[in-house]
């Protein structure tokens, strides 16, 4: 970078004007964590050239480190006006999505931010919701339909939707990943419910209210039926049903709002007549995510080898839950832009590497252990270059899952097993990388599944752990707590009837948990508090186990936490001093709300 920044500044010399210099000089001071400079030339060069889009990204990614999300958003966003077909703003813009909650109303905003959700890979959407549904609630027509209590029932669907179906954002997140917001859930319930009892007095629906009734029935399928409905509902979809089958028998189409309206309370593959309906524009997208792709799942859970019958208790119960509820149900994610090295994954994450061998192996053999529905292999694949991923999982369902996005996202290098952590030995193979996000703690001996895969890591592997904190989970414990003292079963219906009175509760612990985007699909729900088997974690527990098993701590991946552990831990190996997290953990019992995410090492 210094080279870099010394090299641009003599060519200034002799071309004041070049906006590449003040580009290059920007990127250099940046590099070198010189922000203020970094921003002055970023400046210069848009003053020479105020639709140099490639500057105001740059700007953008400065002023994002300098903390002033606000600014860097609008940067990025100059920058998609310039360039509309600009991934890496995108992908920044994205990133930069994740922390943001607007204050303000702007609606150039919303075309961008809609744009990240048409591009499916530039942006997880479960992790620019808030964002999103924060600048949508300025919207006026949102505004006016969410004043309406949960207890009035909205007595027209079609002026409510009519107002709705002019926010392309909104509807567009509604077909991608669970809204989490129990104001806009309590809209879309009333709405589901007025419709389904106003459905026979459509005689001919327009093309508004089908549109409007395929995005709910996508955001209901995506979120797994998590909204509760009444008796009344129940005996109207019985009706609606019967009415449906019969039309069928005859030889008849049902209409399609009719087919729409049982599809936001049901898969339309729960349906025994759902093979019998002609597919038809207003239900097609509806009918390949609620039919075609689970039967693609079906089919490719022939193709999935398998290592080892799963013999172990604990593991066939998790086995069991993941086999009813795949976790977690997804429809689009963010990819890396480009795959790297070893090695320059290690820098740019900041690894304190004990042996610098492993940036020398250049096809990496990783190993993914307890892969669920595909978002970390599809992630991991896509991040090494060269790399061939082996990815496992106890259940079967969430393996057919996951290589169904795996084809569906044209990644080819995974190959999916089915299998225990405790089986891994039968390989008799080890691995460049392994990763084990959110698995380990949910074994029933997490040491025993530990020392399995760091037997299968060689010497010198680098290998990528999650694992829950107890500091952080103590609102979750109280709720677990709550759950067993109650007897409440994992059902849907008792899952629902539970998060029903949480919803309800002025619990100060149900408040927090209510924040949680885990609080808005059933499988995330069942996964969060209903799990058959949890085992939490300390830092000064983790430095004890990876004592034990011969690990060297690298550093935690978790960009937002190092910066502000950072503030007050200043020095260069501050961040690998576990007794020094420690600290920060109790000061901050919150901050490993997800999970501890950290490297490691084997000694060679």
């Amino acid at each position: 970078y210094q080279q870099a920044l010394n090299e641009a500044a003599k060519r200034l010399i002799e071309f004041p004007e070049s906006i590449n210099l003040h580009n290059i000089a920007g990127a250099a001071n940046q590099g070198l964590g010189r922000l203020d400079e970094a921003l002055a030339s970023y400046k210069k060069a848009i003053s020479l050239k105020p639709d140099f889009a490639i500057a105001h990204n740059n700007m953008g990614n400065t002023l994002k480190d300098q903390g002033k999300l606000d600014e860097a958003i609008e940067a990025y966003n100059k920058a998609l006006s310039i360039k509309p077909d600009y991934a890496e703003a995108y992908y920044n813009f994205g990133n930069a999505l994740q922390s943001a909650i607007f204050k303000k109303p702007n609606r150039d905003l919303q075309y961008n931010v809609a744009a990240i959700l048409d591009k499916k890979s530039y942006a997880t959407p479960s992790r620019i919701a808030k964002a999103t549904i924060s600048l949508l609630k300025f919207e006026s027509g949102l505004k006016k339909q969410l004043q309406l209590s949960d207890e009035e029932r909205i007595q027209s669907p079609l002026d409510a939707i009519s107002d709705l179906i002019g926010l392309p954002l909104l509807l567009k997140l509604m077909r991608v990943c669970p809204v989490p917001d129990l104001e806009i859930e309590g809209l879309l319930k009333n709405l589901r419910c007025s419709i389904l009892e106003s459905i026979g007095s459509i005689s001919k629906a327009s093309s508004e209210l089908l549109s409007f009734q395929s995005t709910l029935a996508l955001q209901c399928f995506t979120n797994e039926y998590i909204y509760s409905h009444t008796e009344s509902e129940e005996k109207l979809l019985q009706v609606l049903d019967a009415s449906v089958k019969k039309d069928l028998e005859s030889n008849k189409q049902p209409k399609p709002q009719s087919v729409l309206a049982l599809a936001s309370y049901r898969a339309l593959n729960q349906y025994e007549w759902h093979h019998l309906l002609h597919v038809t524009d207003h239900i097609q997208e509806v009918f390949t995510r609620q039919v075609e792709e689970p039967q693609k799942e079906i089919n490719l859970k022939s193709t999935i080898p398998t290592i080892n019958k799963i013999t172990d208790g604990v593991s066939s119960k998790v086995r069991e839950q993941y086999e009813e509820n795949p976790y977690p149900r997804w429809v689009n994610m963010k990819l890396l832009l480009n795959q790297d090295t070893i090695f320059n994954v290690s820098s740019k994450i900041k690894l304190k590497l004990q042996s610098h061998k492993i940036n020398e192996v250049e096809k990496p053999d990783i190993l993914i252990a307890g892969c669920g529905t595909g978002q970390h292999s599809i992630g991991t694949a896509s991040r090494f270059k060269y790399s061939q991923v082996l990815a496992i999982d106890l259940s079967l369902s969430s393996l057919a899952y996951a290589k169904r996005k795996t084809n569906e996202f044209g990644i080819e290098n995974i190959e999916y097993m089915q299998a225990d952590i405790l089986d891994l030995g039968h390989l008799n193979k080890q691995f460049d990388i392994i990763e084990s996000a959110g698995v380990l703690h949910h074994m029933e001996n997490p040491m025993a599944g530990w020392k399995v895969l760091t037997d299968c890591l060689k010497p010198g592997g680098l290998m990528r752990i999650g694992l829950y904190s107890e500091l952080a989970r103590q609102s979750i414990i109280k709720i677990r707590d709550e759950i067993n003292q109650l007897d409440i079963g994992s059902s849907s219906t008792e899952m629902k009837s539970f998060r029903d009175m949480i919803i309800k509760s002025e619990e100060d612990h149900h408040k927090l948990i209510v924040n949680s985007p885990d609080f808005y699909s059933l499988s995330d729900l069942r996964d969060l508090l209903f799990h058959v088997q949890e085992h939490r974690f300390t830092i000064p527990l983790i430095k004890d186990h990876l004592d034990e098993l011969g690990l060297k701590f690298c550093g935690f991946e978790a960009n937002e936490i190092i910066s502000k552990f950072s503030k007050n831990n200043i020095y260069p190996d501050d961040p690998y001093d576990l007794d020094k997290w420690q600290s920060y953990e109790e000061e901050n019992p919150r901050t490993f709300a997800g999970m501890y995410q950290f490297w490691c090492q084997k000694a060679e």
